[in-house]
């Protein structure tokens, strides 16, 4: 019976051991784990028939684990469920077109920002009732649930806002009728356009807002906030940064 309880005692030490090297972005630790809502092209996204997830915030986190010796493993998940998964501990960190907002550095703290971005309306071709913001007045609007486009929608009067997982139902729906508009991350809107979109829909009106993403990551993990910011900054300054901006956005930040 001693002998057993040895064993189990040992077998318990083991797995606490290596329950303990799995755990990520902590000092030491090897594996970065990142979550994403992975529907969101040109930032985060999967190329039909690959496994592999793609995208300017992809390579950008890759880049950045690389500068601190760490390797990535992307966790996709609902955009909504982002912040809750960072909380519980499931992620060490977020990268997926988050808006740097007062109400989520309530919740995570944030990286220096390392895209600035603005909302803009997409609506069907044929459309010339819907030539700014204010024309979304008691409109069908359709955005992807937990982003600054649904909370945007929410204070347009009397509008329908009707919440989708992804950006991509979103567009589905004014396709199919549904919706009198999408609004959306102007990146995100000019890449699906670019991508076949624009057969049927097409960009109208100003830019709302001026935001910056960031990298979200617990409130209490100081540390690796720091190692983050001082990757993203060697990036900057060695041009890799550019390089990446360039290759996924056409042109220099």
């Amino acid at each position: 019976m001693i002998r057993l309880f040895g064993i189990t005692l040992l077998s318990v030490v083991l797995i606490l051991g290596l329950s303990a090297c799995g755990k990520s972005g902590n000092s030491g630790d090897k594996v970065l784990r990142v979550g994403a809502e992975t529907t969101f092209p040109p930032f985060e996204y999967q190329e039909q028939g690959s496994s592999e997830y793609t995208g300017f915030d992809m390579d950008l986190i890759r880049a950045i684990a690389k500068e601190l010796g760490l390797s990535v493993e992307i966790k996709s998940m609902q955009f909504d469920g982002l912040i809750p998964a960072l909380q519980a501990g499931n992620i060490d960190a977020i990268i997926s077109a988050v808006t740097i907002t007062d109400e989520r550095k309530a919740k995570v703290d944030f990286s220096d920002p390392y895209y600035n971005s603005g909302l803009a309306i997409v609506v069907p071709r044929d459309n010339t009732a819907v030539k700014s913001f204010k024309d979304l007045e008691g409109k069908k609007l359709a955005v992807q649930i937990g982003t600054t486009s649904a909370s945007e929608a929410k204070k347009i009067k009397n509008a329908v806002v009707r919440e989708f997982n992804s950006t991509s139902d979103a567009y589905l729906e004014l396709k199919a009728g549904g919706a009198d508009a999408v609004i959306n991350d102007l990146p995100v809107s000019q890449d699906f356009l670019n991508k076949g979109g624009n057969a049927y829909a097409k960009l109208v009106g100003e830019i709302l807002n001026s935001e910056q993403y960031g990298i979200a990551v617990k409130k209490e993990n100081a540390d690796l906030l720091k190692k983050i910011n001082a990757g993203l900054a060697a990036l900057r300054k060695n041009g890799e940064y550019d390089k990446l901006y360039v290759k996924w956005f056409g042109t220099k930040p």
